[in-house]
């Protein structure tokens, strides 16, 4: 007699949306270069009456939104990293190893870009720009930046990358827990979204420098799922097992 253990893989994965959409958002991007966009948003949280962005002394935005709102988000990775080394002894959570390691390597990934990015593109603040009270000239992304003594730090947003990073959530949970996969993406992305708007009405950050960060977030949450727990090849496996007639 045989019968069958059937095993199910992760489900199905469409890389043509995955990244098609990060794709068409990354051309978009390129394409408003050629528009002022990133200056019209700025001046809408910009008041010189009031001194400069109209969140730069906002006890809220800075100390809240920013400061405690990233310290949640580093405890919560450090959280992951415990749960990860514990899933070596811990028998509970053996079974979820190869999920927990996905979420540290995603998380690590999705915020360490940020620095090395900044110190090569060299883009200046909102609120450096001479435009909005500073002493620094503005330049597109794909534009040389003119000469200074204070090269920029803002691209892509950091801050932005604090909320864009639990992508990976969504990636980690959506083959054992889908509908939660699906809560963890919405609050990732309004989370990342919230962080932006934060950082765009203190004059940090313009709005596409947000953008591209939730695309490079997203990429770097997806490729980590593919590689490390993605096993479209294992859709599903059939284990036959011969007993034998007299059994």
């Amino acid at each position: 007699m045989s019968s069958s253990v059937v095993r199910s893989s992760p489900r199905p994965l469409n890389l043509w949306l995955c990244l098609g959409i990060p794709a068409l958002v990354a051309l978009v991007l390129v394409l408003l270069e050629w528009t002022d966009l990133d200056m019209v948003l700025a001046r809408m949280f910009y008041d010189p009456a009031a001194g400069g962005f109209i969140g730069h002394h906002s006890y809220f935005l800075e100390n809240i939104l920013h400061d405690r709102a990233k310290q949640l988000v580093i405890a919560f990775s450090v959280l992951a990293i415990v749960g990860f080394i514990s899933s070596f002894f811990v028998t509970r959570l053996k079974p979820f190893k190869r999920e927990l390691g996905c979420l540290v390597l995603s998380l690590g990934l999705a915020t360490s870009f940020v620095t090395p990015m900044k110190a090569v593109t060299a883009v200046q603040c909102p609120w450096s720009l001479k435009e909005f009270g500073g002493k620094e000239t503005y330049s597109e992304l794909l534009s040389p930046r003119p000469a200074t003594d204070k090269p920029g730090r803002c691209w892509p947003g950091g801050h932005a990358a604090t909320g864009f990073t639990l992508f990976a959530l969504f990636f980690v949970l959506r083959d054992r827990r889908p509908r939660l996969a699906r809560r963890a993406l919405v609050f990732a992305f309004t989370l990342g979204t919230v962080f932006s708007l934060g950082r765009m009405m203190q004059g940090a950050h313009f709005f596409s420098h947000n953008v591209w960060t939730a695309v490079f977030c997203w990429l770097i949450c997806l490729g980590c799922y593919y590689f490390i727990l993605y096993r479209p090849a294992f859709a599903v496996e059939r284990v036959a097992v011969t007993r034998p007639a007299n059994a």
